[in-house]
Formats: C-alpha cells, structure tokens, sequence
C-alpha cells in the first residue's frame, strides 16, 4: 500500500503550520514522525493516546491529508462517536487540501462530490466510495469499503459509562473488519473514559483480553515521570493546578493523565465539608437587595427536589437540596431536607411534599428550582407551580430529567469540589443522613445503602446555576435577585 513519498508528514505538517503563522508543538512533531514512520514500515493497527485539548484531531486531519496527497486513490472512512465530531474532522480535512500546497494536485477538475460530510479528490480511475467520508459510530456503514479506517474518539462517557454500553460498542467496532480491505490501516485516537476502556492493548491476569490487543501505541499524557508538562506554552504550572482543582484528581488521572481509576475505589469522606453556621439575610444597599451569607455576597442559587411518594421510613425518599455560589465560586450546601408526609395530615402526599417545597423555597429566596421528572416525578411540577403561585412564592419551577447513571452523577458533581476544599456545608447539613450515606456510599452499590440525598446534591450542583440579579422582577417587594429601586411618572399629560 506505501509508496515513494515526496515530502515526510513532519515536514508536511511543519509547512501548514507556518503557512498558518502557528508554531508546531513538541508533542505535535512527536505525532507526526510516529504516524509517518508506521506508515512507511507498513504498520496498520494503531492506537494515538492524548490528553484532552492535545490537538491530537487536529494533527491526524493533516495526516488525512497527506495520506491523499501521496495517494489518491485512497479511501478513507472517519467514525466518531456523533456524526457531527466525524464531519468535523472531513471538514478540516477538506480545508487543508484547499490550501496546502502540496495538495494542490488534489482540487476536482471538474465538480464532483465535495460536501461537508465527504469529499472525492481529483484521482485515477473511477472508485464508488468518497475519498473521505464521516460516519457517526450507530450509522449503517455495512457495504462501505475503506483502505483507511480512523476512529476519532469512538469512546465518549456516554456509550461507556455502563457494562451494557460498552458491549453494545464493541459491537458496532467489529463492523469495521468487514469494511477495510485486505492490508488497510486501522487507527484510534482518544482518550480513556473507564478503567474497562476499548483502548487497552494488555491485559493482567484475571482480566478479559484488550480490545486493541497487539496494536502499536502511542500514549502522550499531560505530566511526564519527572511531572514537566507535554504543552507547557498552553498547559503552564498554574493551569495546571487550576484545571486539577476544578475537575479533581480522579478526572484529571483519566483524562490527562490518561488512567482511569476504577469506580469502586472512590471514596465521598465528609471531613473534606467545609462547615459554617452563617445565616441568609437580604440586605439593601444602593437601592437594591442583596442576599446575604454572612459578609459573603451570594451571586447564584440552584435547588433541586428528587421527588418520592414511599412511606414515611420506607422505600426511597424524597429529598430537597440548595446550593449558592459566592462571588469567589465557592459553593454552600445551604440546605439538605429529608422530606416526609403524614398518611393522616388531611391533604394527599404530594400536595404535602409539594406545600413543603414551597415553604423552603420562600425562606431560601430561591429563584428556581428544579424537579427531577423521571418516574413519579412527572406529574409534580405542575402541583408544584400551582402551590407556588398560591403561597406568592416567586420561584420558577423546571423540569427536567436525568440521563446520567446515579453514580456518574454524583461523583461528577462532589469529587472534584470535595478534593478542592471548595464545598461549604451549614452545621443543619450535618445533622441529616446526608453524612452516613456519604460515609456509605459507593459507585458500585452497597447493599442496604441509600443516595437519595447524594443524588439531590448532586443535582443542585450539575443544574444550571440561575445567576442573581438577572431574573425578572417578582411580585414580592423584598425579591433579593433585581433593584428594587422605582420612580413615579406623570401621567397627566394634556394633549
């Protein structure tokens, strides 16, 4: 399949480069002369390893490029995990041949395809398939041919956050070997999202065979042995540990360290709460109103109600969360309330979970809170709306319902503010079950352990944060989130 080359893929890529007035990074050439070496030597099983924000795409596109420009008659078949991450990799690939001036040989004579999701270039002979072609990984690909295959990101957390997942993508991968022809290049590009990646080439004892057993790696992590960064004009010291602070260590091990750490060693410990007793106030200053925690101005507020209907001690239960932000984004878990309804209180369950929402959510000052729809939540936030307008509490009501797995979710949502030291807890907090369940939990379930609370927490910080003082101007005179500054004006004009 090789054949002479004029021009060797560093010095391809090192020309767009300048032509662009960009400099070609350290681990960008490292790129370059391991794809064009196992090129020439003929080696086509290939797995390509980055940190996340390598530019490992943006090096491959010109690796697309320069395998067309050497060889015409080349097929190649992009898949990614969505169709549109393929067609945005033809799409750079399609620029490049534009303007690189070692694929002018490359522009259509005369027309032809050349569409954002495949492209044919000027070649010998007449081939049905598209020089280039993109595919989401659940298209229908059976009857394609392909002299190259490339797998840009095929693995993302959400085809692989669950064992059912991951054998439904392996699954579709195996079409692949019916697609490539006889001697064609195989390649994966990515990054690993759980310990039980596609992207193991080994195995240890006890272990399934690797999906990529006996493929030629390449593995570039953020930090080297000796801890120097791979980029550091874009990844210096202090981005570094900024990045590892907001996303935490387990994130950070994954995806720019390139080693998932297995699920069940995680670990929730409550001492890494921040305690503190401070109360809301509002305070007006400047004509307006302010909420108050402590001296700490507040800046954004989400809540969250995980909604159940068992029994009171039995079953699931309902819990309600609310998080605020202060103006040095630390987060305050304000509030966690274990929510129950007496069988014998008169109205029905969920008018009384609902007339407690509302409670809560007047004292809180809250702006919105969402509901979680799934199951038995689905009817509750119209109930919820009409409690709401009933007690003139201003708070808006969204729905919405949860895609995750429980467990992602909550570690998403906790591990990275608890390593940071970022989540504060009122001393209330600490008097719910919130604590033993987190002493509790696991990812991997624990028989007889509950995460109703977690998983509202959880909620409370995933959701989209309402940002005070741009909300809509309420009802209520002593609404904290606009000015509450007016002025008369006349309106005895004569005409």
């Amino acid at each position: 399949m090789t054949a002479p080359l004029e021009i060797r893929f560093p010095e391809f890529v090192w020309i767009w480069n300048r032509l662009n007035d960009q400099g070609t990074p350290a681990h960008h050439l490292r790129i370059a002369r391991w794809l064009g070496h196992a090129w020439r030597r003929g080696e086509t099983r290939l797995l390509l390893m980055c940190f996340r924000g390598a530019g490992k795409s943006t090096v491959v596109g010109l690796y697309c490029a320069w395998l067309l420009a050497n060889r015409p008659d080349l097929r190649l078949l992009v898949l990614s995990a969505e169709q549109s991450l393929a067609t945005r990799m033809v799409r750079t690939v399609r620029q490049i041949i534009r303007r690189h001036p070692f694929c002018r040989h490359l522009h259509p004579r005369h027309g032809g395809e050349w569409a954002a999701d495949r492209f044919t270039v000027n070649r010998p002979g007449s081939v049905r398939e598209p020089s280039m072609l993109a595919r989401g990984i659940g298209a229908n690909i059976t009857g394609s041919r392909a002299d190259v295959v490339i797998c840009d990101d095929v693995e993302v957390p959400g085809n692989s956050d669950t064992a059912e997942k991951r054998a439904e993508l392996r699954k579709r991968l195996a079409e692949i070997e019916y697609i490539l022809v006889p001697g064609g290049t195989l390649l994966f590009i990515g990054t690993p999202h759980t310990p039980d990646t596609i992207y193991r080439t080994e195995s240890k004892p006890g272990e399934p065979p690797a999906y990529l057993a006996g493929f030629r790696k390449l593995v570039i992590p953020l930090l080297d042995a000796e801890g120097h960064s791979a980029w550091p004009d874009r990844f210096d010291d202090a981005k570094i540990a900024e990045l590892r602070r907001r996303v935490g260590p387990r994130s950070f091990a994954a995806q720019m360290q390139l080693e998932p750490q297995p699920p069940e060693d995680a670990r929730l410990d409550p001492a890494d709460l921040m305690p503190y007793d401070d109360e809301l106030t509002l305070h007006m200053a400047n004509a307006g109103l302010r909420l108050l925690l402590g001296e700490r101005t507040l800046v954004s507020a989400s809540a969250f109600w995980d909604p159940a209907f068992g029994m009171p001690g039995a079953g699931d239960r309902s819990v309600f969360a609310a998080v605020f932000t202060d103006d040095e984004e630390r987060y305050h878990l304000h509030r966690v309330a274990y929510l129950t309804h007496d069988p014998e209180g008169g109205a029905d369950a969920a008018t009384q979970l609902c007339r407690q929402v509302v409670r809560l959510a007047g004292e809180l000052h809250l702006p919105s809170l969402t509901v979680e729809n799934n199951g038995l939540g689905r009817f509750l936030p119209g109930l919820l709306r009409a409690e709401m307008a009933k007690a003139r509490v201003p708070c808006a009501v969204v729905e919405r319902a949860s895609t995750r797995s429980k467990a992602e979710r909550i570690l998403a949502a906790l591990e990275p503010l608890l390593a940071a030291r970022r989540l504060w807890a009122h001393r209330s907090v600490f008097a719910t079950p919130l604590i033993a369940e987190m002493r509790e939990w696991r990812p991997t379930g624990s028989k007889g352990a509950h995460d109703d609370g977690l998983d509202a927490v959880a909620g409370a910080i995933l959701n989209e944060r309402v940002r005070i003082g741009r909300i809509a101007p309420a009802a209520r005179r002593e609404d904290w989130r606009h000015p509450a500054g007016g002025f008369t004006a006349r309106q005895d004009f004569k005409p």
